[in-house]
């Protein structure tokens, strides 16, 4: 297949566009290469595939209708990943136009891309934050979502409503994917792990929220871009047993249209994150207690039952295999 995938100078991004490449794809890679956090890091990522034969790369950004509309013009994709999308709930916070910009209005250019070129299928990233205040655990596609807390969480359900309006007017089949806590090599330096990791071999203090006592179904990179290439292979439908007086907020009676948590089903406490990291690195960690921070939610548990019906698939990497993976491509990636 011939795939745009939006963010693949990413973390999650750069992962599926070497998956694809390796099967055979034909991959059409948008990045912008912001300055959010080191660039080369992002240029590393790429370097990995940028000259495969099979892969085309354009520096664009999402929120660049005319880019978006001439890589769809000019590249005709038969399907779509969008990862891309401006990173770190903090960020939204402090730069809330700019978030906005890339993450919805960005979102509505892929949608008109994939609205006048006839795409087979896209999938796009969401995210568990979605579930928001809600604390019936664990988290299923098929609880409401009408409580974010964050402007991030926001987006990532706007991006859910905005993909079921075009399935439904224009036909698009769309399937949503509600990530869980990613980590693992090649990862964001703005993320937990890496942070941890940098201060701990630098013996500096890390700074752990709630007291280390919330957690997290922590999911590894290689189970979510397994899940992705699963779900892009499997058009959704129209659900035939769809009930408009108890609606389904995971499918849909009007619309081919798709929501699926993908995450690992056994959460981890924050304070075991960290132990086995220490045990990883072989050295133990200054913890400065902090509370929980404004906007993060105590815990989030996957359900992922409906990833399994649907796909054949469950995120199953440990926590103790996937950190020393990351520990393992820290060291050799930065000496």
């Amino acid at each position: 297949m011939k795939v745009l995938v939006t963010g693949t100078a990413g973390f999650i991004g750069s992962h599926v566009a070497i998956k694809l490449l390796e099967r055979g794809d034909q991959v059409i890679g948008l990045d912008n290469l912001n300055d959010y956090y080191d660039v080369s890091l992002k240029m590393a990522r790429l370097d990995r595939f940028i000259n495969h034969p099979n892969y085309t790369h354009i520096h664009a950004d999402l929120a660049d209708r005319t880019a978006v509309e001439a890589a769809f013009a000019e590249h005709k994709p038969q399907r779509v990943v969008n990862l891309a999308a401006q990173a770190g709930v903090r960020y939204a916070a402090e730069n809330p136009h700019v978030y906005v910009s890339s993450n919805v209005t960005g979102f509505l250019h892929i949608l008109e891309g994939c609205r006048h070129h006839g795409v087979e299928h896209l999938v796009f990233a969401s995210t568990s934050s979605v579930y928001g205040a809600n604390r019936d655990m664990p988290f299923s596609e098929k609880q409401a979502t009408e409580h974010p807390l964050t402007l991030y969480a926001a987006s990532k359900k706007a991006n859910e409503m905005m993909a079921h309006s075009y399935a439904h007017l224009y036909g698009i089949p769309s399937t949503g994917l509600r990530f869980f806590t990613v980590y693992g090599p090649w990862g964001r330096p703005d993320m937990a792990l890496f942070l941890f990791t940098k201060a701990i071999l630098a013996g500096e203090p890390i700074k752990v929220f709630n007291h280390g006592h919330h957690k997290r179904s922590f999911t590894y990179v290689d189970d979510i871009v397994e899940g992705v290439i699963r779900t892009l292979d499997s058009v959704p439908a129209k659900d035939a047993a769809w009930d408009a007086t108890r609606p389904n907020p995971a499918t849909s009676g009007v619309a081919p249209y798709r929501i699926y948590n993908i995450g690992n089903e056994e959460p981890v406490e924050l304070l075991r994150y960290i132990e086995v990291l220490e045990q990883c690195l072989g050295k133990k960690a200054a913890m400065e207690m902090l509370p929980l921070q404004a906007g993060d939610v105590p815990d989030t548990e996957a359900d992922v039952s409906e990833l399994m019906a649907g796909v054949g698939y469950k995120p199953a990497v440990s926590v103790e295999q996937g950190v020393a993976n990351f520990v393992e491509w820290y060291r050799s990636y930065y000496g």
